[in-house]
């Protein structure tokens, strides 16, 4: 699966937090972006201002209609954790303080001995979001984690999956301001997969770019 952006972290902008829907700075409390209703910011802003935009960009007649959000599935492979259960359990530290939420570890469905790999042994580590946690965790990677990727352009429309489904890849955990750099044993990619109810790639482009998505032009 193609990498669409160069994430390494930019040492410059550490600690900086820009809104990518109106480039401007914004303060958002530690790992929790809300409203000052007390919600999700990022769910306030799809209720308010992402549904009428959608509706009016497609003519949605029924509001069960206008796409949404489902899931966010994120997923880092470790193929070299077989052979050192150390970079499993880091790999599993990051990523639950990446999403605040315990991941579940992948394992191998069969055996290949090419790879030195047996059915059962622990390849990687996931975890799937949803409702406010997804909010969170999606407003977070676009104001926070990826503005601070070293010459960071925007992120390809082009990796959406032909039903709305959009994949992102990052080259390392480095970006994300919850990962403590002198406690890193090992750069590890992964894969971020945002599952939407679109039912087209342009109907998911413009849900994600109406979320504030800063997608390459």
């Amino acid at each position: 699966m193609a990498k669409n952006t160069d994430s390494k972290a930019d040492p410059k902008a550490k600690g900086r937090k820009t809104d990518v829907r109106s480039g401007a700075d914004t303060q958002l409390a530690e790992g929790r972006p809300r409203s000052a209703s007390g919600k999700a910011r990022l769910k306030e802003h799809y209720r308010k201002s992402v549904t009428p935009a959608l509706k009016q960009d497609f003519g949605y007649k029924n509001p069960m209609a206008v796409p949404k959000i489902e899931k966010i599935s994120i997923n880092i492979g470790l193929g070299e954790a077989t052979g050192n259960s150390k970079l499993m359990d880091s790999a599993v530290n990051e990523l639950a303080a990446i999403a605040g939420q315990k991941p579940v570890i992948t394992k191998a469905k069969k055996s290949i001995a090419a790879f030195k790999l047996r059915e059962g042994m622990s390849i990687g580590c996931m975890v799937t979001l949803r409702g406010d946690r997804m909010y969170e965790f999606l407003d977070r990677l676009m104001n926070v984690a990826l503005p601070r990727v070293r010459d960071f352009r925007g992120v390809s429309p082009k990796s959406f999956d032909g039903r709305g489904n959009y994949t992102l890849g990052l080259r390392d955990q480095l970006i994300f301001p919850e990962i403590d750099y002198n406690r890193v044993d090992k750069v590890k990619g992964m894969n971020i997969s945002i599952t939407t109810t679109a039912k087209t790639d342009a109907e998911g482009l413009a849900l994600l770019r109406h979320m504030g998505m800063p997608f390459r032009q």
